[in-house]
């Protein structure tokens, strides 16, 4: 595990945050290394935090799914706080269901997410780009251009190589073959309810009520 208990001070902001009335005495800091990323074993999936982490979740998400989006905006913030002090590892698997042709918005997002997987890009980094990513997202549109996705990546924190790698369009990742992938992996965790946003814990082999609204926080304390 790579969190260290170092201060005796109050968790207040962060609790305010989960909307968590429990009082904690103690405060978790970032590790001085930082997460790292990579790709998931079967390379189909982006994989955000240190291996030892005590918690892991695969999250199944379409760029264009706007509850998706909500699932960002709700709980991003708390993602890239666990992931960077070493509690939590993510592997997020993009689905492109929603695309109405083979380059379409979908396949672009979840190819930049991939490119992003192949530099020095740290975990929380990545965290903060799928944030702007699903912040940005056009249903049914074109979505986000290379460049502007380059840009997104340079404002998550991410190096120029790996931004110029985003606004050049190369390919990194056969976007059939991971749908096929990753929406079999999606069946195989409920085969009546295979939408996206799913959050799924490989460790309990449970899929997760995200609707709770302390769904993450109490993931953690568990």
């Amino acid at each position: 595990m790579r969190i260290r208990a170092i201060v005796l001070v109050a968790l207040g902001v962060l609790l305010a945050v989960v909307g968590c009335s429990k009082q904690v005495t103690g405060a978790a800091v970032e590790d001085p290394s930082q997460p790292p990323l990579a790709l998931s074993e079967d390379g189909f999936g982006i994989a955000a935090g240190f291996d030892d982490a005590p918690v892991r979740i695969e999250i199944f998400t379409e760029p264009q799914c706007t509850h998706c989006a909500d699932l960002q905006a709700d709980f991003g913030d708390q993602l890239a706080y666990y992931i960077r002090v070493g509690q939590l590892k993510v592997t997020y698997r993009p689905l492109t269901f929603l695309d109405t042709s083979a380059d379409g918005h979908s396949a672009k997002v979840a190819n930049a997410m991939f490119l992003s997987a192949g530099g020095d890009a740290t975990g929380a980094q990545f965290q903060r780009f799928v944030q702007d990513l699903w912040e940005h997202q056009e249903p049914y549109g074109p979505g986000p251009s290379d460049q502007e996705m380059a840009d997104m990546a340079m404002s998550a924190g991410m190096s120029s190589d790996v931004a110029t790698r985003i606004a050049g369009g190369e390919s990194a990742v056969n976007i059939a073959d991971m749908d096929d992938a990753n929406f079999q992996y999606l069946m195989e965790i409920d085969t009546l309810d295979t939408g996206t946003p799913t959050v799924y814990d490989p460790v309990t082999d449970e899929k997760l009520d995200i609707y709770d609204n302390d769904w993450l926080i109490k993931l953690i304390q568990s």
